[in-house]
C-alpha cells in the first residue's frame, strides 16, 4: 500500500522557473545562461539575477542533449605508469581546460585488444573527440578506422595507413642533435637501445640513427638492441653488453626510461658514467634530471605538442570535413653530465 506524505518534496529549480522569475521566455533564459547573444541587456540582467536568487545550476546532461555535445574528450595512452605518458596527459589536460573541455583518460596497457575496447567505450560515452597515443604502428589501425563518428587526433605516434590528424616530435632532429653532441665529445663506438620498432617513434628513431651513423665515418655502430621502452630492458641490455666483454663508448637510448635502467645497471656493475661510458636518453621526462649523473636527453616540448593537438581536435570537432594536418615539433637537446667527458664536467 502506498503511503502519502504531507511533506512537500523539494526539487531543484529548472530553466522554466528561472524564466518565469525573470519574466522572459525559456528560450531567452537559455540564451543568456549559455552565453549566446540575442537577449537585451535588461533581459540578461533579469535572468542572471533570477538564476542567482533561485540558486539555479544547469543540468549538464540536458545541456549536452540540446547542444549535441558533452564537453568531454577521451585520451588513450599505452601506459599511464610510464612517466612520459603521464606528462603528456598532464600537458593535454592543461590545454583542454583552456578551451573549457574535460578529459577522460584510458590506459591501453600496450595491448591493441585493450586499446580497441577503450576506444569503443569512450565512443559510447559520447566524447566529443579522441586524442590517441597508439600502441602499435600497424595493429592499432583497425580500431582507429572504426572511430568514424568521433574526431580523432593521433599524438606522439603514427599508424600505418591512417592519414588523419597527427602531432608529435621531430624524431630525426632529436637523433641528429644527440649524434652531433656525441661526436663533439669524442665518442666513437655507439650502440642504439630502443623498443622493437612496433611503434612509429621506435621505428623513426632507429632508422634515423642507422642512417646518420652510416654517413659519419667518425662513428662505429654496434648492432642495435631492441626490446621495450622500460627500465628493465635498459638493465638487461647492460647485462648482455657486460657478458660480451668490451663496452661501447656510449649508449644512445630511444627513451629516458630505457636510459634510467642503463645508468642504474652500470652503477651496479661499478662502471662510471660518463668516465667509462656515456649515456643519452630521449623524451625529457622530469626524472631525467634526477638521474645520477643527470641524464643528457632530447626534451620534447610537451606544452606545444599538447596545444597543437587540442587545436587540431577542436578544428576537427567544429568542421569534420577540414583537411588532415600532420605536425612535427622540433625538440631540444638538454646536455647534462651523463654524456660529458670527465675533464669537461664542472665539479
Amino acid at each position: 500500500m502506498a503511503v502519502e506524505s504531507s511533506e512537500t518534496i523539494s526539487t531543484s529549480p529548472r530553466l522554466k522557473d528561472v524564466a518565469e522569475a525573470a519574466g522572459v521566455s525559456i528560450s531567452t533564459a537559455s540564451r543568456v545562461l549559455s552565453g549566446a547573444r540575442g537577449a537585451s541587456r535588461e533581459a540578461a540582467a533579469a535572468v542572471l539575477a533570477a538564476s542567482e536568487r533561485l540558486n539555479y545550476r544547469p543540468d549538464p546532461i540536458a545541456r549536452a542533449l540540446r547542444a549535441q555535445t558533452t564537453g568531454l574528450v577521451g585520451m588513450v595512452v599505452p601506459s599511464i605508469g610510464n612517466p612520459f605518458f603521464a606528462e603528456v596527459v598532464e600537458a593535454v589536460e592543461n590545454a583542454l581546460q583552456k578551451r573549457g573541455l574535460e578529459m577522460i583518460v584510458a590506459d591501453s596497457g600496450g595491448d591493441t585488444a585493450h586499446e580497441a575496447r577503450r576506444l569503443t567505450l569512450l565512443a559510447q560515452r559520447k566524447v566529443d573527440g579522441l586524442l590517441v597515443v597508439p600502441t602499435h604502428r600497424a595493429e592499432s589501425a583497425p580500431a582507429l578506422r572504426r572511430m568514424r563518428e568521433v574526431p580523432v587526433v593521433l599524438v606522439d605516434r603514427q599508424v600505418d595507413g591512417i592519414s588523419g590528424d597527427y602531432v608529435g616530435v621531430d624524431n630525426a632532429i632529436g637523433i641528429t642533435l644527440v649524434l652531433d653532441h656525441l661526436e663533439q665529445q669524442g665518442y666513437r663506438s655507439l650502440v642504439f637501445v630502443s623498443d622493437t620498432a612496433t611503434s612509429s617513434t621506435g621505428r623513426s628513431r632507429l632508422e634515423t640513427f642507422e642512417l646518420l651513423v652510416s654517413r659519419r665515418p667518425a662513428f662505429r655502430a654496434r648492432p642495435p638492441r631492441l626490446g621495450s621502452f622500460s627500465v628493465e630492458f635498459g638493465r638487461d641490455v647492460v647485462r648482455a653488453l657486460l657478458a660480451e666483454g668490451e663496452l661501447p663508448d656510449a649508449v644512445v637510448c630511444g627513451s629516458d626510461i630505457i636510459a634510467l635502467g642503463v645508468v642504474r645497471e652500470l652503477h651496479r656493475a661499478g662502471i662510471d658514467v660518463p668516465h667509462d661510458i656515456g649515456v643519452t636518453g630521449f623524451d625529457g621526462i622530469s626524472f631525467a634530471e634526477l638521474c645520477d649523473p643527470p641524464l643528457t636527453t632530447i626534451r620534447q616540448p610537451l606544452p606545444a605538442i599538447a596545444e597543437e593537438a587540442v587545436r587540431l581536435l577542436a578544428a576537427r570537432m567544429a568542421h569534420s570535413a577540414v583537411a588532415a594536418h600532420r605536425s612535427e615539433v622540433a625538440p631540444l637537446l638538454e646536455i647534462r653530465a651523463s654524456s660529458l667527458r670527465q675533464q669537461n664536467v664542472n665539479r
